[in-house]
């Protein structure tokens, strides 16, 4: 029996687990030496006896032999499906998810900083990512491939969206981070959205491609506090705190700005940002409309409150520890995705329970929502129409 069993469920999160030499194959030959010269190649991947373990691992035929009866409790590296691409399908009907939209691990947030004064290597690193995850997807349809578009540089941005559309991605991928030079909300970025909005595939931000916490923070005169991994590099409770921080000053400038009106049938995500923060940063908005309209004529040309271009574009994907009940009663039951996160650590062993408790005495069309109707609103030509209804849920 798959996880999900009888039920129509869309996945918003998932991912890949790259291995340290993933892009090397579809990077132009004449850069490969700019590339590992990077330091987050050489800190993170110059060492590949961890990478060598993994394959070791998965090639194990007693590992492959328990696959099955650990779909959720293995993680990583160690997933079904992870880094393989012929065993994903199989991981997907253990799941019994209808469809996976697929990120990256090892680029998320990874090369715009180390090439931000080198942006013919940092447009060549994401064309290659975005190959090697529209190869990756090809091996099942219900995989849905996101690529990546550095927003640095106007014609490199329009060029690589340009490409990663006709290479079958089924969404776009920004960072939530400001670019260095010019906003988020630039009409040099319209190219961008425009040709989103004709594919009808969504724009997407990610954790990961957001300003990280001031390290400052860290110096506390305490020992250091470890995170999920037993490092003290990845998430702790302090660091958390400011995850959406760019998302959210991203987003409301898009609005203000008048960008999600403009293109007004593409849709927006917030994936793996978590969704508490919505409810206020919505209110927020509409406040901050309401104190000065009088004065900014943006704000008085928007087509409704921010909030209300918020339900009719925007979903987020809520974290499983959050209260997804409290955010859809507070946001909307239009606003809301469920994810797995799989195969990271971090999405859990039993996301499904953890949201359904949350969701309990919610109505019904709030439920219907979150698992599958606004995920199918946010995809919305991306997804075929057989992703809409399995077969195998129409005949049940």
């Amino acid at each position: 029996m798959a996880y999900i069993d009888g039920r129509l469920v869309h996945d918003a999160d998932s991912h890949l687990m790259e291995l340290g030499d993933c892009l090397d194959p579809y990077l132009e030959k004449r850069l490969l030496d700019r590339y590992h010269a990077l330091d987050i190649y050489r800190t993170k991947v110059g060492n590949n006896a961890w990478a060598d373990a993994a394959r070791a691992t998965q090639a194990d035929n007693a590992f492959r032999a328990e696959a099955d009866a650990n779909i959720m409790a293995r993680k990583n590296y160690e997933g079904m499906g992870s880094f393989i691409a012929d065993d994903r399908p199989r991981a997907v009907d253990l799941l019994g998810v209808a469809s996976q939209l697929v990120f990256t691990t090892f680029c998320l947030g990874n090369f715009d900083l180390d090439q931000s004064n080198d942006m013919e290597l940092c447009y060549a690193v994401a064309h290659a990512h975005n190959r090697m995850m529209t190869d990756f997807c090809k091996v099942d349809r219900r995989l849905l491939a996101t690529a990546y578009v550095p927003l640095e540089d106007f014609a490199r941005a329009e060029a690589i969206a340009k490409d990663a559309i006709a290479l079958g991605a089924k969404a776009l991928l920004i960072p939530s981070w400001c670019p260095q030079r010019h906003s988020p909300s630039h009409t040099g970025l319209f190219p961008v959205w425009a040709m989103a909005q004709e594919a009808g595939i969504p724009v997407l931000m990610h954790v990961g491609g957001e300003d990280k916490l001031n390290p400052t923070y860290k110096q506390n005169g305490l020992p250091p506090v470890p995170d999920f991994h037993g490092g003290d590099d990845n998430f702790t409770s302090v660091s958390y705190m400011p995850i959406p921080q760019s998302a959210m000053q991203t987003l409301a400038t898009l609005i203000f700005d008048g960008v999600f009106d403009r293109f007004p049938s593409l849709k927006w995500g917030a994936i793996e940002l978590g969704a508490a923060w919505l409810p206020g940063w919505m209110r927020s908005m509409d406040s901050a409309a309401h104190a000065f309209m009088r004065n900014e004529e943006r704000l008085q040309n928007l087509s409704d409150k921010p909030s209300e271009i918020v339900r009719r574009q925007l979903r987020v994907a809520p974290y499983p520890h959050e209260d997804a009940g409290w955010i859809i009663a507070n946001s909307g039951e239009e606003t809301c995705l469920f994810s797995t996160d799989f195969p990271h650590v971090e999405g859990g062993r039993n996301p499904l329970k953890r949201f359904d408790a949350s969701l309990e005495g919610m109505p019904q069309t709030a439920i219907d929502g979150f698992y599958a109707e606004n995920f199918i609103d946010l995809m919305g030509e991306g997804l075929a129409e057989d992703l809409r209804r399995p077969a195998h849920l129409v005949a049940a």
